[in-house]
C-alpha cells in the first residue's frame, strides 16, 4: 500500500477527501499538509480511543500509533465504536487498524499490542509528535504523563466516569503543568473503571471527539489550547465548566524542566 506524501502536491483522492478542511482559512492546503506530516500516539483503543482514532484518521494524520493489549469483548460494543460484533475475540489494535485503514487508506496505522507502562512508553512516546491518552486508570495516565514529560511531548488526556468526563492538554516542556500537577497522589481506587462503575456510552464519544479536536488544534497551531485548563462535562446537567490549572513547582515529574 502506498501512503499519501504531504510533501508532494495533493493527488485527486486527497484533494477531494480533505476538501472541507482545505476550504477553512484556518487550515487550508498548508494546514492539511501539516496534518499529513504529523504523528500521534493514542493510548487505549477503547471508549475514548475509538472516536479519537476515527477522527484523526479521517482528518488525515499521517501516522497514528495505537497501544492496547486487550481484545474486543461483547461488553465493549456499547461505546467502543471502532469495533463490530464480528471482531469479538480479536486484538483491539488489529481490529482498529482494519477499520481505520478502511476509513482512510492514505494514513499509516501502527498497532502496538502492548500494555502501556513505564517499560515501553518512553520508546513509543519518542516516536510520535504528540500523545493522546484515553486509558481508564490513574496508574497508566501517570505513566503516560511521566513519559511525555521526559520526552518533551504534548499530551491531550481525557477521562470519563458514569455520566461525566474531563479533558485537558499538558505541555510542561513549554512551561505549563503536567498531569501529576493535577493528580499528584491519585490511587487506583480513586478512579473505578467502566467495568466497575458503569459508563453512559455516549459520554465517551463526546470526550473522545473533544480530545481529537484538541489534538488537531495542537498540530495546526490554531485556537485556544486547553493547556492550563481542565474542561469538565456533565451529561445529566448538559453543562460544561472549566477551571484553571497551574504548574506545581514541587511536582516530582515536571519540576526539573523549569529549573
Amino acid at each position: 500500500m502506498s501512503f499519501y506524501n504531504p510533501d508532494l502536491d495533493f493527488n485527486d483522492d486527497a484533494l477531494q477527501r480533505y476538501s472541507r478542511h482545505i476550504l477553512l482559512p484556518e487550515i487550508g492546503a498548508i494546514g492539511q499538509a501539516r496534518l499529513g506530516k504529523a504523528s500521534v500516539l493514542v493510548i487505549g483503543a477503547g471508549g475514548l480511543g475509538s472516536p479519537v482514532a476515527l477522527y484523526l484518521a479521517a482528518a488525515g494524520i499521517g501516522r497514528i500509533g495505537l497501544i492496547d493489549d486487550d481484545i474486543v469483548d461483547l461488553s465493549n460494543l456499547q461505546r467502543q465504536i471502532l469495533f463490530e460484533s464480528s471482531q469479538i475475540g480479536t486484538a483491539k489494535v488489529e481490529a482498529a487498524r482494519e477499520r481505520l485503514e478502511g476509513l482512510n487508506p492514505l494514513v499509516k496505522i501502527e498497532p502496538h499490542l502492548l500494555h502501556a507502562d513505564a517499560t515501553v512508553l518512553d520508546d513509543l512516546v519518542a516516536r510520535y509528535d504528540l500523545v493522546c491518552d484515553g486509558s481508564d486508570n490513574f496508574a497508566t495516565r501517570q505513566a503516560v504523563s511521566d513519559a511525555c514529560v521526559r520526552q518533551k511531548r504534548s499530551l491531550v488526556s481525557g477521562a470519563v466516569a458514569r455520566f461525566e468526563g474531563q479533558l485537558s492538554t499538558f505541555r510542561p516542556h513549554l512551561g505549563g503543568p503536567c498531569y501529576r500537577c493535577l493528580y499528584p497522589d491519585a490511587a487506583a481506587e480513586d478512579a473505578p473503571t467502566c467495568g466497575q462503575a458503569g459508563i453512559f456510552g455516549a459520554v465517551t464519544g463526546v470526550i473522545g471527539t473533544l480530545a481529537a479536536t484538541e489534538v488537531l488544534k495542537e498540530i495546526l497551531g490554531i485556537g485556544r489550547s486547553l493547556d492550563g485548563r481542565v474542561l469538565c462535562w456533565d451529561a445529566l446537567e448538559t453543562s460544561f465548566r472549566s477551571f484553571a490549572l497551574v504548574r506545581d513547582p514541587h511536582c516530582p515529574s515536571c519540576k526539573d524542566l523549569h529549573r
